[in-house]
C-alpha cells in the first residue's frame, strides 16, 4: 500500500495540506483541523489561527461545535437500546412520548394547521430513527404556517447561527406536541427534529440524561474525553469563536464566542440533532468503532447488526427521491454537499456515485461548517473541522475541495 504501508501516498497528503492552506490563505476561513486515517494509520493537518485577526494556532486538540455532525454520533444512544431490547424499531412511542399520541396530520405541509386529518397510525422507534415520523425543519418553506409555528412557539431558536431547541425537553415536547404533523408518519424524510426527539426518548426509556447515557455507554469507552453538549471552563480557551462571514462584505461576524456564548454553559436541551461540541481525535474513534463493525478495540459498543442498519440505507425510492430535493435547499447543503441519495439512522449513506466517493460511504455534515464521512470499501475515514458557518461557500468549498483531494492520495 503505497509508502511505509499508509494506506496514502505522499504526494497525495502533500496535495491535500496544500489545499487547505489555500483555503486558510485566502482569508475566508480563519483556520481548521483536518484528519484522514486509514485502518491504524492516522494524518492531522492543523491550518490557521483561532480567529480571524490571528492570535492562537489551531492545534489537533482544538474543540468545535459539531452542529448536525452530531447526528450520526447521537443516534448510538437510540442503537444501543434496540440492541438491548430496550427499544423496538416498529413499537409506537406513545409510552414514553405521549405528547406525540393521536396525531393529526396536515392535509398539505404548506397549509393552514387546522386542516388536518388524523394520523393513519401512532409513530413509531422506526419513524424517530429515520427522520420520517412526520416533522422536521423544511427551510425551502420557512414562511409555511407549520415553520411560522416552530419559530413563534421557540421550539427552536435561530440565535445560535443554526437551529437548537430553546427550552427543555419536557417543555420542548409539550409545545412540539400542540402541532400538527407535516406528514404521515414514516412517510417521507424530514430534517433534524426527529434527532431532538430520539435525545428526549432515550432519556426518558433510561431515566438519565441524554448526554450522561451517551457518555456512559459511548463517549467514555471510546475515550472521547473532549465530547459533550458544553465545553467546560477548562477547556474554553480550546474553542474557537463560530463566524458567520456577510455574504455581501465578507467580513468575519462572530456568531457565538467562545467564553460567556452558547457552548460555555450545559444547554436545557441536550440537542441530537446539533448540539455536541467534540475533538477530531473523538470523532475518528467514533467512525473507526463504525468500521470495526461496532468494537474498539476489544470492547463491544454496538452490535455488528445494530452498525449495519444505522449505516445503510433505510429509505424507500419515492422517499429517496423526496430526500434529495429537500437535500438541495437545506442551508448547510446547499452548496452541493448531501447529494447522496441515502439515509440510515441519523447519518447520510451513498447510494449512488455522484462524485469522489463510493458507494457505502456515510456521515454528515454540519452548519458550522464541519464535516464527517467513514468509507467501509477504503476503510477509510475523513474530518474536516471548521469555525465557519456555511451561511457563504467558503466552508463548503473547503470541504469539497478536502475529498476530492483525499480521495486522490488513497494508494493502494
Amino acid at each position: 500500500m503505497g509508502n511505509g504501508n499508509s494506506g496514502f501516498s505522499e504526494a497525495g497528503l502533500r496535495r491535500l495540506r496544500e489545499v487547505l492552506a489555500r483555503h486558510v490563505e485566502s482569508g475566508r476561513i480563519p483556520g481548521l483541523v483536518a484528519l484522514v486515517g486509514r485502518g491504524d494509520e492516522t494524518h492531522v493537518e492543523a491550518i490557521g489561527t483561532m480567529r480571524h485577526d490571528g492570535g492562537l494556532p489551531m492545534r489537533r486538540d482544538t474543540i468545535f461545535r459539531m452542529a448536525s455532525t452530531t447526528k450520526p454520533v447521537a443516534v448510538a444512544a437510540a442503537t444501543i437500546l434496540l440492541d438491548e431490547c430496550r427499544l423496538r424499531l416498529d413499537e409506537p412511542t406513545d409510552r414514553w412520548l405521549p405528547e406525540l399520541a393521536d396525531r393529526r396530520v396536515l392535509k398539505r405541509a404548506d397549509g393552514p394547521l387546522e386542516d388536518t386529518v388524523p394520523a393513519r397510525r401512532p409513530i413509531t422507534v422506526r419513524d424517530l430513527l429515520t427522520s420520517t415520523f412526520g416533522l422536521g425543519l423544511d427551510m425551502t418553506a420557512r414562511t409555511s404556517p407549520i415553520m411560522g409555528a416552530f419559530f413563534e412557539q421557540k421550539i427552536y431558536g435561530q440565535e445560535d447561527g443554526w437551529l437548537l431547541p430553546e427550552p427543555g425537553p419536557d417543555e420542548w415536547m409539550r409545545r412540539l406536541g400542540t402541532l400538527p404533523l407535516m406528514y404521515q408518519p414514516g412517510e417521507r424524510w424530514l430534517y433534524n427534529v426527529g434527532d431532538d426527539v430520539l435525545g428526549v426518548l432515550v432519556a426518558r426509556v433510561t431515566g438519565q440524561p441524554f448526554e450522561t447515557f451517551l457518555r456512559e455507554r459511548v463517549f467514555d469507552p471510546l475515550g472521547m474525553k473532549d465530547t459533550g453538549f458544553h465545553v467546560p471552563a477548562d477547556k474554553i480557551a480550546r474553542l474557537p469563536p463560530l463566524y458567520a462571514p456577510d455574504p455581501q462584505t465578507g467580513e468575519f461576524i462572530v456568531e457565538d464566542e467562545a467564553e460567556g456564548g452558547h457552548h460555555s454553559r450545559p444547554p436545557a436541551f441536550q440537542s441530537g440533532g446539533g448540539g455536541l461540541d467534540s475533538t477530531v481525535d473523538d470523532y475518528h474513534a467514533y467512525f473507526r468503532m463504525l468500521l470495526d463493525h461496532g468494537m474498539h478495540g476489544t470492547q463491544r459498543i454496538l452490535s455488528r447488526p445494530a452498525v449495519e442498519l444505522m449505516t445503510t440505507n433505510r429509505l424507500t425510492p419515492e422517499q429517496l427521491a423526496a430526500r434529495e430535493a429537500l437535500a438541495r435547499n437545506v442551508v448547510h447543503l446547499s452548496h452541493g454537499l448531501g447529494q447522496h441519495g441515502g439515509w440510515g439512522f441519523g447519518t447520510a449513506v451513498r447510494t449512488y456515485r455522484g462524485d469522489f466517493a463510493p458507494i457505502g460511504q456515510f456521515g454528515w455534515d454540519g452548519g458550522a461548517g464541519t464535516t464527517t464521512y467513514a468509507d467501509p470499501d477504503n476503510q477509510l475515514i475523513g474530518i474536516l473541522l471548521t469555525q465557519t458557518g456555511m451561511s457563504t461557500p467558503d466552508s463548503a468549498r473547503a470541504i469539497h475541495d478536502f475529498w476530492t483531494t483525499l480521495y486522490q492520495a488513497i494508494d493502494d
